[in-house]
């Protein structure tokens, strides 16, 4: 049985991990929420120069690291050299940016795992091929979902493993309003992960009525979140898993 199947609904996703609290898409920020109980975490990938799946939501280092340059222009040794901790704060320095393998291997069974496919500046890299080949290595599909804003993505990983379970992600404004559209649910059957401002008590109710799951992101305000709990989310991806979780206590 797949674990998203194990727990009850709402799902709360701690988004790059437990954000608010340590430096995100790091083993340390999805440690922290594994021990906060959070039962899923949400992480973004992309390929190293040497075609190595590494966890970090840029396309560069500049902003969460010590680092310069593209991440796609650099092997995995050179990634390796640099700090992904310090810039959060001195109690994180030496916090490496992990790849997807450690952490699948980490948390395995443990926690379910939202992999957003990162390669947006890239489309037709090999990144859903060597994420699909991690997948079938570790034998951990069934603790695994597959998202994006690139539907070539999802059909690409459908191809290559046909029980996964993917879901379009979908942010704001006219076009992505179309993409997320009755007409194009195939791409996404079972789950879509909508941005926050499409939550609705009717939009739900109708992506139920299609049998679809509603992850939306990212969502830190209390009176939001007690607001898409009484309407019915599904999942709820958040910086700030902690708070949700106490939220989340007093609905059950």
């Amino acid at each position: 049985m797949h674990l998203i199947d194990q727990f009850a609904s709402p799902i709360i996703y701690a988004h790059r991990g437990a954000s608010r609290y340590a430096p995100e898409n790091t083993l340390a920020a999805f440690r922290l929420a594994y021990s906060m109980g959070t039962p899923a975490f949400e992480l973004d990938t992309m390929l190293t120069g040497d075609g190595v799946p590494v966890v970090i939501h840029d396309d560069t280092l500049d902003r969460t690291t010590d680092g310069h340059g593209k991440v796609g222009g650099m092997s995995l040794s050179q990634i390796r050299q640099y700090d992904a901790g310090q810039r959060f704060s001195d109690e994180f320095r030496g916090e490496g940016i992990p790849t997807l393998e450690a952490v699948l291997d980490e948390f395995k069974g443990k926690m379910l795992i939202n992999v957003e496919l990162k390669n947006y500046s890239t489309p037709f890299d090999a990144l859903p091929k060597r994420v699909a080949e991690l997948a079938r290595k570790m034998n951990n599909l069934d603790s695994l979902i597959f998202s994006s804003f690139q539907p070539l993505n999802l059909l690409r990983i459908k191809k290559l493993l046909p029980a996964a379970k993917t879901a379009l992600l979908v942010d704001e404004g006219i076009a992505w309003r179309m993409l997320a559209s009755p007409v194009l649910a195939r791409l996404s059957p079972q789950y879509i992960h909508p941005h926050k401002s499409y939550i609705t008590e009717k939009y739900l109710k109708d992506e139920h009525k299609r049998g679809r799951r509603v992850n939306t992101w990212t969502v830190n305000e209390i009176a939001e979140a007690e607001l898409f709990f009484n309407w019915g989310i599904d999942g709820l991806i958040t910086d700030d898993p902690k708070a949700m979780l106490e939220l989340l206590a007093h609905f059950h």
